[in-house]
């Protein structure tokens, strides 16, 4: 697959990115050459191959969903800035 500079100009513009003469060439033939590498990889027959979302086997990594005892009110306000009558207070941002 070929890719022009015109194409490389237009999708260059269309994300905002100012290219001298030069970085355009440039990444003409970079883009030119990483096309010509997909068009490589679409001559593999990948028939019986089944998809995959990892290289590896995953298994749950998560512990099991059970119900334990909170922390407690008195532990989780230790470390606030300013607490009352059991709740954190926060300045008011809205007027």
């Amino acid at each position: 697959m070929k890719i022009t500079r015109t194409q490389v100009e237009h999708v260059a513009q269309l994300a905002r990115l100012a290219l001298s003469k030069d970085e355009l060439e440039a990444l003409t033939s970079e883009m030119d050459a990483i096309l010509g590498y997909v068009e490589k990889l679409n001559e593999l027959d990948t028939d019986h191959i089944v998809p995959t979302a990892h290289a590896v086997p995953m298994e749950n990594a998560f512990r099991e969903d059970t119900a334990r005892p909170s922390i407690g009110t008195e532990k989780a306000l230790q470390n606030a800035p300013e607490a009352n009558d059991g709740c954190f207070l926060v300045p008011k941002v809205i007027e």
